[in-house]
């Protein structure tokens, strides 16, 4: 039995997110249902993470099981004759039995973008977060700096799947402006349901003056999620790095 794993890219706004599910669209089924038809058996994919109903992926892994012998180098092009056009494998590489697409990945980065101009651009549709009104990128900046580090992250976390625990680890946390574009960028060792989009949200209401940047540490020392900004929407969300041990 081989372990597969794949390097793939999606923009996900025609799917319910990565998981699959029983009366949804998503990525993991889309993908499957693809690679079955060329390995030649049904396939169970472990994906790098959940995204949700319109969250992108510039880069995403999964891994699966095959006994197929089809050469890696081949299985990118086979596959993605039997995709649409808004999935593409872009590698595959055959790892160790016990690797795990989300077990294994020892660090993300989401980048969030905000377009920020009074007039919509159409090719930023469901691509970036319009926001019209003029947002102070140095304060956003601000802001974000208080959530890098170890921290319990109930705060910016919404109702979902339970976790054992809520703490979590960000590395960094960065806002570019490159005119009316923001970029913002999260790497950590894991994320909570929703959490960078909240944390977006959180340092959009900062800019705003909705509460001060320094305000950050005492909401997260709250752990109420009302404290805190509201869950921006999933389509300036893209998954941009993954790190594992091996290079995939």
């Amino acid at each position: 039995m081989r372990n597969i794993a794949l390097r793939l890219m999606y923009v996900g706004t025609a799917y319910h997110g990565w998981q699959v599910q029983k009366n949804a669209i998503t990525v993991a089924e889309t993908l499957e249902l693809a690679l079955a038809t060329v390995v030649c058996h049904p396939v169970k994919l472990v994906g790098a993470g959940r995204t949700d109903a319109g969250v992108h992926a510039e880069t995403y892994i999964a891994s699966f099981k095959t006994e197929s012998t089809i050469p890696c180098d081949r299985i990118p092009l086979a596959v993605n004759t039997r995709l649409p056009d808004d999935i593409v494998v872009t590698q595959a590489t055959e790892v160790p039995e016990d690797f795990n697409a989300i077990l294994s990945c020892e660090k993300k980065e989401y980048t969030y973008r905000i377009y920020n101009s009074r007039l919509r651009n159409a090719f930023f549709v469901n691509r970036a977060w319009f926001y019209p009104k003029r947002l102070d990128d140095r304060i956003m900046a601000q802001a974000a700096a208080h959530f890098v580090g170890t921290h319990d992250f109930k705060a910016v976390q919404s109702v979902g799947t339970p976790v054992k625990s809520t703490v979590r680890t960000i590395h960094y946390f960065t806002v570019e402006r490159q005119e009316d574009m923001i970029t913002c960028a999260v790497c950590a060792n894991g994320f909570l349901y929703n959490m960078v989009r909240a944390m977006i949200g959180t340092i959009v209401y900062a800019a705003e003056g909705k509460f001060s940047a320094d305000d950050i540490p005492a909401i997260l020392e709250g752990r109420k999620r009302v404290a805190a900004g509201p869950t921006a929407p999933p389509d300036g969300l893209y998954m941009t790095k993954l790190w594992y041990p091996l290079d995939v």
